[in-house]
């Protein structure tokens, strides 16, 4: 850790909290605990790092977001292990991690300098000729930021870059379980010359957090999590801007006019990249009758080339998943959805925290693991006969990230786009794309506010109007 970087003020750390791997135990780091009652301290440095915040220029803004992006980029497979080390990510899907944190910091530098505002047109307006003016793009204050374990590295940067861009002040609070990755994301944007105040990073414990959550000197929180903690913080927030993304049951449709081997081979890497813990994973497969059985074979195949194991591999495709409770949760699902009927088809069988790739078929429409998110290495196929049909069963969920549809009629896959509630829709693609640049958010229940550099910019600023009107001497 940098000396220069603050985690919090020094008199209020009292302990640390290990860092363990999900794969084998080992400790892999230590980050310094914030103590419960600290919250007005962090602050305070908060409402200082606002007010530098807001002096940096935008060039200047621009200029540390690039440079950290540089030295990210050349200590990349220095990051990428880390994130291996922390989360369990293999080590392949942890360096496009780093390569994906890398342009959203160089996006967030480009926003800074750019989006600025806008010229107001106020001589287009009767009774206003004599007037001139424009809006600018003005900071929020403070944001608070609470970040989870599945993407360590790019997700952090996703919060701290669009706000760093708009001068804002950041409190963040990275996942317990993966905050190293975070920390060195810190310190590189400290060493190419953000003032420390400006980036607090709390470790502690829902006290910490509330804290600091309710303080009316934070404007915004933006996290990305868990249903129950999303609402618990809407609870406790007040009136502030809240953005949320709060996961996602993707469905995917297969017509049968669709490449088969396309969608098998983009399926296979939605439903098991990162051991599936992916907010827009590919969750369930809802394949037209005639085309079925060709795809549960070859989708079964593609599975069973899987290697799971040990991520820091470079053969290995599935790690795993974050930690015992979350795979005993999710097991839990499973052999509620088997009980009830469920076929499994292939996986179910674990070493340590690993899951072999799972896939199962006539999974009971109201079984939990068909209507929650799953978020680790499972995957559901399901047969119908009608375009209708696909999309009734798509849509029943009442949550949403992303959807995907493979077709080789343009008609339907813009019906579908039309008619499928997602915040995304992927065709030919699979649920699980995204580009760090594109509007990302959720439909339906929960969903609040967008990512993607641009749009959470807009998110954590307010737009101020500057009016002249041009009087004569």
């Amino acid at each position: 850790m940098s000396e220069s970087t603050l985690c919090a003020p020094e008199a209020v750390l009292t302990q640390f909290r290990e860092v363990t791997s999900p794969y084998d135990g080992r400790v892999v780091g230590a980050v310094p605990l914030t103590d419960a009652i600290a919250g007005e301290a962090v602050l305070e440095v908060a409402r200082a790092g606002a007010r530098k915040a807001r002096e940096l220029s935008r060039n200047a803004r621009g200029k540390i977001l690039d440079t950290a992006a540089a030295d990210i980029e050349q200590r990349s497979e220095e990051f990428a292990r880390t994130i291996v080390a922390e989360s369990g990510k293999t080590i392949r899907q942890a360096r496009k991690e780093v390569l994906r944190a890398v342009n959203t910091l160089r996006l967030s530098a480009a926003e800074a300098r750019r989006n600025a505002g806008e010229v107001i047109p106020f001589d287009s307006y009767e009774g206003s000729e004599d007037r001139t003016g424009w809006y600018s793009r003005e900071p929020l204050g403070i944001i608070a930021a609470i970040t989870p374990f599945n993407d360590p590295l790019n997700l952090v940067a996703h919060k701290v870059g669009p706000a760093i861009a708009g001068g804002n002040a950041v409190v963040l609070k990275p996942s317990a379980l993966t905050p190293l990755s975070a920390q060195l994301l810190t310190d590189a944007l400290v060493d190419a010359g953000l003032p420390p105040e400006v980036l607090t990073v709390v470790h502690g414990d829902r006290q910490v957090a509330e804290t600091i959550i309710r303080s009316r000197d934070v404007r915004m929180v933006s996290f990305t999590g868990g249903f129950s903690t999303g609402e618990s913080i809407a609870r406790t927030a007040g009136l502030k801007k809240l953005s949320m993304d709060l996961g996602g049951n993707a469905p995917v449709i297969v017509l049968d006019d669709a490449d088969l081997d396309d969608a098998v081979e983009s399926c296979v890497s939605g439903a098991f990249w990162a051991a599936g813990q992916n907010c827009v994973g590919v969750q369930r497969i809802l394949v037209a009758t005639p085309l079925y059985a060709e795809f549960r074979e070859q989708f079964l195949g593609a599975t069973a080339r899987l290697v799971a194991g040990d991520p820091s591999d470079e053969r290995t495709d599935v790690g795993p998943m974050i930690s015992p409770a979350a795979l005993g949760e999710l097991q839990s699902k499973l052999d509620e959805a088997i009980d009830a009927g469920a076929v499994l088809l292939a996986g179910n069988v674990t070493d340590g925290n690993v899951l072999q790739p799972t896939v199962l078929e006539a999974v009971p429409a109201d079984s939990r693991l068909w209507k929650e998110e799953v978020f680790g290495p499972v995957v559901m196929l399901h047969a119908f006969n009608t375009f209708e049909d696909a999309i009734e069963v798509a849509n029943a969920i009442d949550f949403s990230l992303h959807a995907g549809i493979f077709t080789d009629s343009l008609g339907n896959a813009m019906e579908a786009a039309r008619r499928i509630e997602a915040g995304g829709v992927m065709i030919n693609d699979s649920s699980d794309y995204r580009f760090d640049g594109m509007p990302f958010g959720g439909s339906k229940y929960g969903s609040m506010g967008r990512e993607g550099v641009h749009f959470a910019y807009e998110e954590m600023t307010q737009p101020k109007v500057v009016c002249i009107r041009n009087t004569k001497p």
